[in-house]
């Protein structure tokens, strides 16, 4: 949620971001800033009529006490009005900020100085690149195809049991997939200095309103209706509600939480080679990174951020590229963010692996995350920042692919044998 006194004072930034960021209506910030002029208007009003009723009720008391009996009739009379005046101005004052605390909901953060303007995939920056495509001396396959081959991976039986993009992980394909998520953990947490958690798989309305999942990603998520939960899309919903209604020692930030979860997703609309293989599932594994930091303190964060994303990678030996992403192509609630991305060989294509992403004080202000600082009186909003470290499939499918021999066989990097436990799958 963005800070209020923004619309107050320089409500075109607003604006700006909602035409830079491609989403909501522009028109609508003339909307709430009246909403706020009549809160407002209404409030002064509210709190004027209860220092005239205030006053009026001692006079009259002292009325009565010395047998005024005829002044205090008619201060009774106004202390009625007033009284109505306060239930009116209490009713209208409520309805605005309810209006108003809803439409402001609806506004996405507002993207830093530096992040590109542009509305597609095609206008994010390429700002590193870290090693070379291999040259195969043969037709690399795509990661489905070696999955069946060597049966690591199933995925009609998953369909079959729970519908396309629920696969089965067999063999050597889920000691794969237990062996990265003990790499990405471990590099968190021995490397990196990140405390684990395990974090609960459902949380209520209120959580993803806060990380800003409600109200603007309701179809892309799970929910369990009946008890009024959703399945959590990533572990950064949980973790970062962690903190939620809380005063934070801001001689402790930052803080850093590395969670391993399943994430669940909906990913309504989506079709054609984008969910071939694991290229886009409903369920899938994934180590979040979560940090809480000082306001002064999330762009140097940021950048450390995207390092701790950046180190299993290259611990895998793998091929990949960050972008910086554009406006319109970084989401609702982030001021600046990153993403890495994995070559595939096997699709001639780049794959994401990992958004980083840094909210400044968007989130922290709907979950009121607040840090009291030695320079100010009063405690300030924290800032909020996450990355994925990494998500799994993706990063299974760059494996496979960059990794594939000529025999057939693949090879398994030497980081993650201590917990494969074999070298090579074939």
């Amino acid at each position: 949620m963005i800070d209020i006194q923004i619309l107050r004072e320089d409500p075109e930034r607003i604006r700006k971001a909602i035409r830079d960021k491609g989403t909501g209506d522009p028109a609508r910030v003339d909307e709430l800033a009246e909403l706020d002029r009549q809160r407002r208007k209404r409030l002064a009003a509210l709190q004027a009529a209860q220092a005239r009723s205030n006053a009026v009720s001692k006079d009259i008391g002292r009325y009565m006490r010395s047998g005024r009996a005829e002044e205090a009739e008619a201060l009774i009379a106004e202390s009625n009005e007033l009284k109505a005046s306060i239930r009116e101005n209490q009713e209208a004052a409520a309805e605005a900020n309810e209006r108003l605390s809803q439409g402001l909901l609806e506004i996405p953060n507002i993207p830093q100085p530096d992040v590109p303007v542009g509305r597609t995939p095609a206008e994010n920056q390429v700002v590193a690149r870290r090693g070379e495509p291999r040259a195969f001396d043969f037709e690399p396959l795509p990661h489905w195809e070696l999955a069946e081959q060597h049966g690591l991976i199933d995925f009609e039986r998953g369909a079959n049991v729970s519908g396309a993009g629920f696969p089965f992980y067999r063999g050597k394909g889920a000691r794969l997939q237990r062996a990265l998520v003990n790499y990405f953990l471990d590099l968190a947490t021995a490397r990196g200095g990140y405390e684990e958690i395990q974090a609960p798989l459902l949380v209520n309305a209120d959580s993803a309103r806060g990380t800003g999942q409600l109200p603007d990603k309701e179809d892309l998520m799970y929910e369990v209706a009946r008890d009024g939960l959703y399945l959590i899309p990533t572990a950064e919903t949980p973790v970062t509600n962690l903190h939620r209604g809380e005063i934070l020692d801001g001689s402790r930030l930052p803080i850093r939480y590395a969670a391993w979860t399943p994430c669940f997703r909906r990913e309504a609309g989506s079709y054609g080679k984008d969910v071939r293989g694991l290229n886009r599932l409903h369920q899938f594994d994934k180590v979040e990174l979560v940090w809480f930091t000082r306001p002064e303190q999330s762009g140097e964060a940021l950048e450390t951020l995207r390092s701790d994303a950046e180190r299993p990678l290259k611990g895998l030996g793998l091929v990949w590229r960050v972008l910086l992403m554009c406006t319109g192509d970084m989401g609702f609630t982030q001021a600046k963010k990153y993403d890495l991305e994995v070559w595939s060989p096997g699709q001639d294509r780049w794959l994401e692996v990992s958004s980083i992403s840094n909210f400044e004080d968007f989130q922290a202000r709907r979950m009121q995350i607040r840090c009291r600082l030695e320079d100010r009186k009063k405690p300030a909003l924290a800032h909020t920042l996450n990355g994925s470290g990494l998500a799994l499939p993706r990063v299974v499918a760059a494996l496979l692919e960059q990794r594939q021999q000529r025999d057939g066989s693949i090879a398994i990097p030497e980081a993650l044998q201590p917990w494969t436990g074999f070298d090579r799958i074939g």
